[in-house]
């Protein structure tokens, strides 16, 4: 046996390991963590099927192709709705359609990042109705002041353990509160933006720890649960917006949509992957905006970088009233709020 050959042998396998440990209902960060290269394990998968296949064809390496031709599979699964050969979610805004537009931008800025005149160009010539600004310290905080002569509403809450958040807003705010739903380090923020005609909307801005090896998903978990709880026992137009340090194909994503009920913009449009900004061959989408389906999708775009990790991420929406007539919500399933009372009761 060549050493390419046993080389293909041993990627496979870890390939295969790799696309079956997400399988497994565990708050273990390492196999939460394997959730979010999904895109780049499926085409080393199929590299490694092509080459393994073209140097040996005895019994290990033909029982290996069909292992990874099944997890492929898998991959694609998780992959595919989120690209343009899946039916959208978020129905789309047709021109000349009745309602007020709400632009939003979600920039997680890189603490460390200390281009501050590059990621102000973007916002000032972006110039969404709402700007939510993620792991902004004191410096960010500071060199932000710019932006308050052209939004009059404002929550701000610098922090120095990359878990701070600015919040700008044209439009008024009703009772904006900074919470701490699990740990005493990770605010969120929940609000209510009042459009022209003064329909209220539920805002949330989300940034739960990461899961990573060494560091359980429970706490992400819980989190988008709790949220997504409250979302559903209320009404009316709701938006969450930030880094939820979790890809859209991931379950608690799905989890917290099909509790929530609200719409991905995502999918059947593409992957929009916001994080690394710095290594093309590493993205995934990170950085989410979910809403109800009061809102027609009016525009989605991936903005160039500003120096942080993360791309920021601009959304359009179209409070049309005849919206929610068109679109098809998640809806939760007995076995989803099993699961969703499991991840509440892991960090208790």
């Amino acid at each position: 046996m060549t050493f390419l050959t046993m080389a293909l042998k041993g990627i496979a396998a870890l390939l295969v390991l790799a696309t079956a440990l997400p399988l497994i209902r565990t708050n273990v960060g390492l196999v939460r963590s394997l959730d979010f290269p999904r895109l780049q394990i499926a085409v080393a998968l199929a590299a490694c099927l092509v080459g393994l296949l073209v140097v040996s064809r005895d019994a290990t390496a033909l029982v290996l192709a069909v292992a990874m031709a099944g997890a492929l599979v898998l991959q694609a699964r998780h992959i595919l709705p989120f690209t343009p050969l899946a039916t959208t979610q978020a129905k789309a805004a047709a021109a000349g359609d009745p309602g007020a537009h709400l632009s939003l931008l979600v920039l997680n800025v890189l603490e460390s990042n200390r281009d501050y005149a590059r990621a102000l160009d973007l916002l000032v010539r972006e110039s969404p109705d709402l700007i939510l600004l993620l792991e902004t310290d004191a410096a960010w905080q500071s060199a932000m002041a710019p932006l308050r002569e052209r939004y009059p509403h404002r929550v701000e809450q610098p922090q120095d353990n990359t878990y701070g958040l600015l919040f700008f807003s044209r439009l008024p705010l009703r009772d904006p509160t900074i919470r701490y739903l699990l740990q005493e380090d990770v605010p969120s923020l929940r609000t209510t933006l009042v459009l022209g005609d003064g329909e209220p909307v539920t805002f949330y801005g989300i940034h739960p720890r990461p899961p990573h090896p060494g560091h359980s998903s429970a706490p992400r978990d819980a989190e988008l649960v709790m949220v997504a709880r409250e979302i559903e026992k209320g009404e009316g137009p709701t938006i969450v917006a930030g880094d939820l340090n979790d890809v859209a194909w991931s379950r608690t994503t799905q989890l917290f949509q099909n509790i929530s009920g609200l719409l991905d913009p995502r999918q059947g449009r593409g992957l929009f992957a916001t994080f690394h900004a710095h290594y093309p061959f590493a993205r995934w989408p990170l950085d989410h905006v979910f809403f109800s389906e009061h809102f027609l999708l009016s525009g989605l775009k991936r903005l160039d970088g500003v120096g942080s990790d993360h791309f920021p991420i601009s959304v359009t929406l179209c409070r049309a009233p005849h919206a929610a007539a068109v679109q098809d919500k998640p809806s939760a399933t007995a076995e989803d709020h099993e699961d969703a009372q499991a991840a509440i009761e892991a960090v208790r």
